[in-house]
């Protein structure tokens, strides 16, 4: 991408709040205007400073979670980026603030964007109960996020239930979320709706409502090395989604771990699912598939029973649709497994202490029986039995 040759608009975005700079308020119209004005394939860097958006409603003739899909929905829009190709490099979440005002805080509309080094803040929910509300939205095109701190998007009025989540995946959205922080927002951490597409990696989500991350629809994503808590549920697929999820840690959410539900396949590999309120791993529908191997699942089930029980396992299935090997279900409130349907999973199930390093860092220690105890069809890098649990990424504090 080329850099915009407007001098003075660089001037501009560079100095923030610097001493005879515009003040905030305008310094977000501003940018706004850059966006507006800039070519396809420029990158627009974006100082220290703190930039305000001025909201604009518009009705949006499709709803991402309704069941008929064109509903109209009334939405507000805080910064908007359509049909082209740009690039948005702030200095540093703790230095570039976008306040946005609006339930779209940033929305990315059949664009081809790139957006890394900057916080996304203080939105304001729409009252529309069916507005796909996040700090940033993205519908069709593709987005990479990274470096970003997605926080603090919690105003509604009481009467929606509904908040404002960090990142809402939309129809057609091509997606890629990494090294960012999305923390304290009044919904779903990350929520994939209708044909979106995403790479979620090394990302901290924590402390919202919702779920941490939902694959829903018929959504496809890949999900590994993530940190997974504060939420009312932690990482689920919905729908007719597909997803595989690994070497997550999912912990202290208030129901269940992770799901697999509706005709799902979720493969959920060297997952640490830790003091999770319910139940850890949940099989919720006979007609979800998939595969649940070389986890720890342990802790889970401190607090009453909401949304499963207050087990490690809980299978709503059959084993043969959806296998569980090889995982260490250990001192879960209510015992290791609950099932309907299905028998105890065989032998290869582990329930021993897996000797973790911390109640944060969810890495083995060098004398963990998980070392070389994984799943006999599944090697490490240097070409060992695999381990159970984390095998790198988030389980450092």
């Amino acid at each position: 991408m080329k850099l915009l040759t407007a001098a003075v608009v660089l001037a501009l975005l560079a100095t923030g709040l610097a001493a005879h700079a515009p003040s905030a308020a305008s310094a977000g119209r501003d940018l706004q205007s850059r966006i507006d004005a800039a070519s396809d394939g420029d990158t627009i860097r974006i100082g220290d400073g703190t930039f305000t958006a001025r909201p604009r409603e518009f009705v949006d003739s499709l709803c991402g979670n309704c069941l008929v899909h064109r509903t109209a929905v009334r939405a507000t829009a805080g910064f908007h980026i359509r049909g082209k190709r740009l690039a948005l490099i702030g200095s540093g979440p703790d230095r570039t603030t976008l306040v946005t005002n609006a339930g779209y805080g940033l929305f990315i509309e059949n664009a081809d964007a790139s957006i890394r080094g900057l916080a996304i803040t203080s939105g304001v929910r729409d009252r529309d109960g069916n507005a796909t509300d996040a700090a940033v939205v993205v519908r069709g095109g593709r987005a990479v996020l990274t470096n970003l701190a997605l926080r603090d998007n919690t105003a509604r009025a009481d009467s929606v239930v509904v908040g404002i989540g960090g990142v809402m995946g939309r129809e057609g959205a091509d997606l890629e979320i990494r090294d960012c922080v999305i923390s304290n927002n009044g919904w779903d951490g990350i929520a994939l709706y209708r044909g979106a597409t995403a790479t979620i990696t090394d990302n901290v989500i924590e402390n919202g409502r919702g779920a941490g991350i939902g694959i829903t629809w018929d959504a496809v994503a890949l999900v590994e090395r993530n940190r997974v808590s504060g939420y009312w549920k932690g990482i689920g697929t919905f729908g007719q989604s597909r997803a595989v999820v690994r070497n997550n840690a999912v912990f202290d959410n208030l129901g269940w771990g992770m799901i697999a539900t509706g005709d799902s396949f979720l493969e959920a590999t060297n997952n640490a699912i830790v003091r999770n309120g319910n139940c850890g791993f949940a099989v919720w529908d006979s007609a979800a598939t998939g595969l649940a191997a070389n986890n720890i699942i342990t802790a889970n089930g401190w607090r009453k029973e909401w949304v499963c029980p207050c087990v490690g396992i809980w299978h709503a299935g059959a084993l043969g649709r959806f296998p569980v090997r090889f995982n260490d279900v250990f001192k879960n409130a209510q015992g290791p497994w609950r099932s309907e349907t299905a028998e105890p999973p065989a032998s290869s199930q582990l329930s021993v202490d897996p000797m973790l390093r911390d109640s944060l860092d969810f890495r083995l220690t060098p004398g963990s029986p998980m070392v070389d105890a994984g799943d006999t069809l599944r090697t490490d890098r240097d070409g060992s039995r695999s381990d159970i649990g984390l095998t790198g990424g988030p389980g450092a504090k």
